[in-house]
């Protein structure tokens, strides 16, 4: 469903897992920081609402959204963590950058997925202008980071049921 239709924040939940247990890694893109930086904070304060402990939450920064995947790789690479949550905002442009930035982090975060059997949660923005951006961030959409936190604990979980 399209956002405009939702609050990116409102979840239920009784329908997520306790994170007590989970180590959840969060790989975050520095361009358009002020975008970032609160879907960063929506993201984390998700997870320490639903138990995840503080110190099971690794945060890594990259400096585009280009990067995300090689950060996510990196983090599930050199770490215990169990999911990722990978952060960016790509704001369309003048040029065709925007559709090769956002073509490339996207397959590269889908292939991180599959490859590594592992939750790479998509917390990537990829907007008209900075306006819908702010919308998604903690503004009248909610904050699309509380959303991929919820996804990457429920995937979590899921993968965990099969262990």
């Amino acid at each position: 469903m399209a956002t405009i239709h939702r609050n990116l924040s409102v979840y239920d939940k009784n329908t997520i897992p306790n994170g007590a247990d989970f180590k959840v890694g969060i790989v975050v893109s520095e361009w358009n920081d002020n975008i970032t930086l609160k879907l960063l904070e929506g993201a984390k304060s998700t997870l320490l609402e639903n138990g995840v402990p503080e110190a099971n939450i690794l945060v890594r920064f990259v400096p585009g959204a280009f990067e995300l995947p090689l950060g996510a790789q990196l983090m599930l690479d050199n770490t215990d963590v169990d999911g990722v949550i990978v952060i960016g905002v790509v704001i369309q442009g003048e040029t065709r950058h925007f559709d090769f930035v956002c073509q490339g982090a996207t397959e590269g975060i889908m292939r991180i997925n599959l490859e590594y059997n592992s939750p790479v949660s998509f917390c990537l923005l990829t907007d008209n202008n900075m306006q819908q951006s702010i919308d998604r961030a903690g503004g009248k959409h909610g904050n699309k980071g509380v959303e991929c936190a919820v996804a990457c604990l429920k995937m979590i979980e899921l993968k965990k049921s099969f262990e």
